[in-house]
């Protein structure tokens, strides 16, 4: 599941260029520091995500309060 939703992302990429890639990466970065920049993406990703809720909720809130009247 996962990997189809990599390979979605990457669009037309095939297997070969995919494993190029991960060479690259693994030469520039090695192998000690890969899963600390995995854990920063990740947390990077995980604050873009709470990010977006808050502003989506902050949103709907203010839609719900415009749409009632208010009563004096």
């Amino acid at each position: 599941m996962a990997m189809n939703n990599v390979l979605a992302f990457i669009g037309g990429l095939g297997t070969s260029e995919v494993m190029v890639i991960m060479l690259v990466i693994l030469l520039l970065f090695g192998a000690k520091r890969i899963p600390e920049l995995a854990k920063g993406l990740g947390k990077g990703i995980r604050e873009f995500k709470d990010a977006t809720k808050e502003i989506k909720n902050e949103v709907e809130n203010a839609v719900k309060d415009d749409t009632h009247p208010t009563s004096k």
